[in-house]
C-alpha cells in the first residue's frame, strides 16, 4: 500500500494473470478498444452488466448527490465484483481520470472509497489518463498503442454513424447490427497484423466499411431525424440514458450521435484556446495543435470515405463545428462538455437533425449551463429547432423521460406529416393521429 497515494499499485506481476474490468460507455468503440488492450497483453473485460443491482450498488456506496455517471460506473464495477464471475483476488479495475475541473477527475477516489466500504480495498485501480496523474508499473500506454486507440475511436465513430443511418431502413432486420459486430472482429484482426493504424490504413478500411453498408438492402421512407447530445457518458451509454437510442428506433426515428473523436479533439483544442485567451502554456499549445492536426487527418480519412460514397450524411469536421458556436457561447466556456455541446447542437440542426435530445445528469451544473442554458440562444438563430433536455438520475422514472421525448416527437410529426396537433390534447391521441396519418 502506497502511503503517498493511499492506493494499491497494479504491478508487472499482476499484468500476467489479472483480469482488468472496465465500465462500458460507447459499446461499439469499447468493443474495439477491448481487443487492442488484449493484443498488448492486458486481459481487459468491458463490462456489460446492467439492471437495478448496478444502481443499487452505486447508491449504497456513493452519495446520491454525486454525479450520476460516477454512481453508475462505480455501481457497475462493484456489481461485477459481487457477481462471482471474477476472482476478486486477481482482478483490477480501470477508470478514466480527466484531470479537469469536472467531478470526473474524482471518480477514481470515489471508487477507492467504495471499494473499501465493500471490503475490496485490496483491488488495484488503474487510472487511464493522459496527464500522468497516476502511474502503475504494470500498465503503460505505448506510442504504438496510442495510435491504435486513436484509430479505434475513428472506426467506432464510423460504424456508429453508418449503423444509425442504415438500421431504421434495413429490409432484413438486424443485418446492420450484425455487420457492425463482424467489423469489430475484423478490425481486431487487422490490428493483430499491424494493418489498422495510421491514416492510410484508416482510409482503406473506412472505404471497405462504407462499401459493406451500402450493400445492405434498405427501404428509404420518411422518418423523424433525432440528434443526441449531452454529458459524454450519458450521451453514449445505454446504461446512463436508459436505452435512449433503442427507444428512438422503436419510435421509428433515425438517430445521429456526434462523434467521440470530436470530444477528444475538443479536449485537446482547449489547450490551444487557453493560450490564445490567457497567454499561458505556449509549449503546451503547440503540442496540442500538433496532436489535433493528426486527429484532423484521421477524421478526414473516415469522412472522405463516407462523402465519396454519396449514400450517407457526412458530419462536419471538428474545426467547422467549432466555428458554429460563435454567437451562442464563448470558447472560454470549457468545463465538462463546454462549448462543444451547443456547437454539436447547431451542427445537428444544419445536417437536418433539428429534433434534439440533450441528455444530462441531474445536478451536473456544467451540462445544464451549456445544454439547457443555451437553448434560447440557439432557437433565436434556428427557430425550427425542436430541443428537449432530459435529466437522468436514480430518482427519474423512465416513463417520465420517455413521455417528454414523445411530446418532442409529436411536434416533429406535425412538421413531417404536415398536419396540426393544436386541437389534440392528450399525448395518446397525438400518437394515434400520427400513426393513422
Amino acid at each position: 500500500m502506497s502511503r503517498k497515494y493511499d492506493r494499491v499499485e497494479f504491478t508487472k506481476e499482476m499484468k500476467k494473470d489479472y483480469t482488468i474490468l472496465c465500465p462500458n460507455m460507447a459499446s461499439i468503440h469499447f468493443g474495439i478498444l477491448e481487443k487492442i488492450f488484449r493484443l498488448q497483453g492486458y486481459n481487459l473485460v468491458v463490462l456489460k452488466n446492467e439492471g437495478p443491482n448496478v444502481v443499487d450498488e452505486g447508491l449504497r456506496t456513493v452519495h446520491n448527490d454525486t454525479c450520476y455517471p460516477a454512481l453508475l460506473v462505480i455501481g457497475q464495477m462493484l456489481d461485477a465484483l459481487n457477481s462471482g464471475e471474477y476472482d476478486v483476488n486477481k482482478v483490477a479495475l480501470m477508470i478514466t481520470q480527466t484531470g479537469g475541473g469536472c467531478r470526473a477527475s474524482n471518480y477514481i477516489h470515489l471508487l477507492r472509497k467504495a471499494l473499501k466500504k465493500s471490503g475490496y480495498e485490496h483491488v488495484p485501480v488503474i487510472s487511464l489518463n493522459a496527464g500522468g496523474l497516476e502511474k502503475n508499473s504494470g500498465f503503460k500506454i505505448t506510442y504504438k498503442m496510442l495510435m491504435q486507440l486513436v484509430a479505434a475511436v475513428a472506426y467506432g465513430d464510423l460504424l456508429m454513424l453508418l449503423n444509425n443511418q442504415v438500421k431504421p431502413y434495413e429490409v432484413n432486420l438486424g443485418q446492420s447490427e450484425e455487420l457492425v459486430n463482424s467489423w469489430i472482429e475484423e478490425i481486431g484482426r487487422r490490428f493483430e497484423i499491424n494493418k489498422a493504424s495510421g491514416v492510410k490504413n484508416i482510409r482503406k478500411i473506412s472505404e471497405e466499411i462504407v462499401d459493406s453498408f451500402i450493400k445492405i438492402p434498405i427501404n428509404k421512407t420518411k422518418k423523424i431525424k433525432v440528434g443526441i447530445v449531452g454529458e459524454i457518458y450519458v450521451k453514449f451509454s445505454s446504461l446512463g440514458n436508459n436505452g435512449l437510442e433503442d427507444f428512438l428506433h422503436e419510435e421509428d426515428c433515425e438517430v445521429m450521435v456526434p462523434s467521440l473523436m470530436g470530444f477528444l479533439m475538443y479536449s485537446v483544442e482547449n489547450g490551444v484556446i487557453d493560450y490564445r485567451l490567457y497567454g499561458k502554456g505556449r509549449l503546451k499549445s503547440r503540442l496540442m495543435k500538433m496532436v489535433n492536426d493528426y486527429l484532423s487527418k484521421v477524421e478526414q480519412a473516415t469522412s472522405d470515405a463516407v462523402k465519396e460514397s454519396g449514400k450517407f450524411i457526412v458530419p462536419s469536421s471538428f474545426m467547422h463545428t467549432k466555428e458554429l458556436v460563435d454567437g451562442i457561447v464563448g470558447l472560454g466556456c470549457k468545463m465538462g462538455e463546454g462549448w462543444l455541446l451547443p456547437a454539436e447542437m447547431v451542427e445537428l440542426i444544419n445536417l437536418g437533425y433539428e429534433n434534439i435530445v440533450v441528455a444530462q445528469p441531474f445536478g451536473c451544473l456544467p451540462n445544464h449551463i451549456v445544454g439547457k442554458g443555451v437553448i434560447a440562444n440557439i432557437k433565436k438563430l434556428y427557430p425550427d429547432a425542436n430541443i428537449v433536455p432530459i435529466d437522468y438520475d436514480p430518482s427519474a422514472t423512465i416513463v417520465n423521460q420517455e413521455n417528454r421525448i414523445k411530446l418532442m416527437l409529436s411536434v416533429a410529426k406535425e412538421k413531417i406529416y404536415g398536419f396540426d396537433f393544436s386541437d389534440v390534447k392528450s399525448l395518446e391521441d397525438k400518437e394515434e393521429l400520427a400513426i393513422t396519418k
